[in-house]
């Protein structure tokens, strides 16, 4: 929840994602160290105690929740695919989206909600591959929510059968908490960050259909270990899957493209099956 950072005090909607927040892998603590978000709330904040905390955060996962049924009903409707994409700043979620869309080429209709604090660089970069692309600056927020998504599929051309790319603020613990009605949540972790970092930051990669490790043409330079970090997000969540690619080499993007379509296929499949009831 965003209660600690602030940024849940900009927002004016709810949001509900029936998501269990328990894992199952707590850790023991050393005597010296202190920690702040093992009390009912999950979180501590000044001042606040932790029954106000708790009401406060399932009223703005309330409200949040029912702007994602309304996007999950749209895009359902349309038979459009939507994936959000996490990640920390700088694992090159960009440049692997980008990498996608000009590999997709027309095969398949594209478009993209870019998520930043501040700028269009990044929206910039998407409509250079030809595709439809709606930056949503967030300001001191640091996710994404429903509702900015509802507003920028209202200008998105959507085309039926279309897969839409949703790019998240780079943030591992806050769009962990807010379902933005998409279909798929995708966690990218870079190999120049750290094994540890499923453990770390639980939350996002529970939450998470995929782990994607991106950068491993950098593995030759780097102390990391590519079995660590794919245990460690299977102890967090057993049931994610992995794939490995470099967005700079291509190397593993086909194994991307594969896993794209089987989805696309499985969506397809679940709005015939919709539509026969």
């Amino acid at each position: 929840m965003c209660t600690v950072c602030g940024c849940s005090h900009t927002h004016e909607h709810e949001h509900q994602h029936g998501h269990d927040h328990g894992h199952g892998h707590k850790h023991s603590h050393d005597a010296g160290d202190i920690h702040f978000g093992e009390g009912a709330a999950g979180v501590s904040v000044a001042g606040m105690s932790q029954t106000r905390l708790i009401r406060i955060e399932a009223d703005i996962m309330g409200k949040n929740d029912a702007y994602a049924a309304q996007n999950r009903a749209l895009l359902a409707a349309k038979g459009v695919l939507a994936l959000n994409l996490v990640s920390s700043p700088g694992s090159g979620k960009t440049t692997l989206l980008v990498e996608t869309l000009k590999r997709l080429g027309g095969k398949v209709p594209v478009a993209v909600i870019e998520g930043d604090q501040e700028t269009s660089n990044d929206a910039d970069r998407i409509r250079e591959t030809g595709a439809p692309a709606i930056q949503v600056n967030t300001g001191k927020g640091c996710h994404l929510d429903a509702h900015m998504v509802g507003h920028a599929l209202e200008k998105l051309p959507l085309e039926d059968g279309s897969v839409l790319f949703i790019e998240n603020v780079g943030n591992l613990v806050c769009p962990a908490g807010f379902d933005l009605g998409e279909a798929i949540k995708v966690v990218i972790l870079s190999v120049t960050e750290g094994e540890d970092k499923p453990l770390k930051y639980p939350d996002i990669f529970a939450k998470s259909d995929l782990m994607i490790l991106n950068k491993t043409d950098l593995l030759p330079h780097l102390d990391f270990c590519v079995g660590a970090a794919i245990g460690n997000a299977r102890r967090v969540n057993p049931k994610v899957q992995v794939l490995q690619v470099s967005a700079r080499t291509g190397e593993g993007l086909e194994g991307w493209l594969a896993w794209l379509e089987g989805a696309l296929k499985l969506q397809a499949a679940g709005a015939r099956g919709l539509a026969a009831e």
